[in-house]
């Protein structure tokens, strides 16, 4: 073999080497990373598949469950009769909106002492987001729309 074929075979086959690596880390850090929502009801009938998947889990903060001990905080989510004890352990605080009533969704992982393990969490407060009340005053009056800054709006010059 000649000395430039025996050149272009090594860096071919060091290229080769370089892209399957790349390959199987592109590969595993995307199955490593992916979860999967499902509902309480649907986490208790996988079964032993539940233990072996990284998983979404969503529901309401059971009023009264919350103990936070450091970092970590225990709590129980309810969605419609199911309910589930979660530890949350994650490198940074719970949201500000995460108190009782809330509406949370915890990443992690479900272990065989029936816990689901969280590593991060998010959280919204349900009634902040909830609709207007037919007959519930809003926060803006006639009369602030027609005063500006505490002058009516027929005593401000016309600049038109």
């Amino acid at each position: 073999m000649s000395r430039d074929v025996s050149k272009y075979l090594k860096f071919g086959s060091v290229i080769v080497v370089i892209l399957l690596a790349m390959g199987y880390l592109a590969y595993t850090g995307v199955h490593e990373s992916k979860s999967y929502y499902v509902t309480l009801k649907e986490l208790r009938r996988m079964g032993d598949s539940a233990y072996t998947r990284r998983l979404r889990v969503g529901g309401s903060v059971r009023p009264g469950s919350t103990r936070r001990t450091g970092s970590r905080v225990d709590f129980v989510l309810v969605e419609n009769d199911q309910l589930l004890n979660v530890v949350y352990s994650g490198t940074e605080a719970p949201p500000d909106t995460f108190k009782d009533k809330a509406q949370a969704l915890a990443e992690g992982s479900f272990g065989r002492d029936g816990i689901f393990h969280a590593q991060q969490l998010q959280a919204k407060y349900a009634s902040k987001y909830a609709p207007q009340q037919p007959g519930t005053p809003t926060n803006a009056t006639a009369s602030s729309m027609t005063e500006v800054g505490g002058v009516s709006a027929s005593a401000m010059p016309n600049l038109g």
